[in-house]
């Protein structure tokens, strides 16, 4: 059974997958047998650890909504890294002319992503400058830049640095391991390599930055802070089912 697709591409990207895959399955994430086959490998429990890990920093670092925030503008900025080293592996199978495509594609995801990234943080380090100052730029003298943005970023919660050790650990991991290992790199192309961040990370990130705004404005209430790290650890059960469904469709390929 296929799912229809729709024409909003980048909200819609988990459905594609679905259709992808052949069936329901991705769609059918919930399923108890679906889950216990993905949990099965011990990558899927790592993934699960370092999402759920900030909860350790809102219960004993003080962590509240804007180093949360920060640490997932951060992430965003390592998925925009791997899916350029994955752009650049499915550009080698096609040769030169696979790496002549890349010339062109590879520096306009890197300024469009870039761009993304960068207003993204701005309304991060506006709503953090806010919080902690009661003015948009923090009385600083002059516009944030792409540098003082990561700066702000690492440095708007204790540890920080470890917690974005651990997310570059794991995507390290799965690029070495499913996209090289197991070959993906030979299934996949330049295009949908540069789309996928946009519909399977940065989508719900907005939503919660929104969720971070909201909590602000309650007052950064535990639950609430606990409520966006839960939201992010479920995308990332999905996520991973999503892995689970290519590594089992690409086992009966060879067979």
């Amino acid at each position: 059974m296929r799912t229809t697709r729709w024409t909003f591409r980048d909200g819609v990207d988990w459905i594609q997958s679905a259709d992808r895959c052949g069936d329901m399955r991705v769609l059918n994430f919930l399923d108890p047998n679906t889950l216990a086959r993905t949990y099965r490998d011990p990558m899927a429990w790592i993934i699960l650890a370092v999402d759920l890990f900030p909860i350790i920093a809102v219960l004993t670092l003080g962590w509240g909504a804007v180093p949360l925030v920060f640490l997932y503008w951060l992430e965003n900025l390592i998925i925009g890294a791997v899916a350029l080293a994955r752009m650049m592996g499915a550009s080698v199978r096609n040769g030169l002319a696979g790496l002549a495509s890349m010339g062109f594609i590879g520096p306009f995801f890197i300024v469009h992503y870039g761009m993304f990234c960068f207003v993204h943080g701005v309304f991060v380090s506006v709503f953090a400058n806010i919080n902690a100052a009661g003015e948009p730029f923090g009385g600083s003298s002059g516009f944030p830049t792409p540098i003082s943005l990561i700066e702000q970023a690492l440095s708007s919660g204790p540890n920080m640095t470890w917690f974005i050790l651990a997310i570059i650990a794991v995507q390290v991991i799965l690029f070495a391991q499913d996209y090289i290992g197991r070959g993906e790199y030979l299934k996949t192309s330049i295009e949908a390599e540069m789309s996928a961040p946009y519909g399977r990370i940065v989508v719900l990130h907005i939503g919660i930055f929104a969720g971070a705004f909201a909590m602000a404005a309650l007052g950064e209430p535990m639950l609430g802070i606990l409520a966006l790290i839960l939201l992010r650890a479920f995308w990332g059960v999905f996520l991973t089912v999503r892995r689970r469904a290519r590594l089992d469709d690409a086992l009966q390929t060879k067979s």
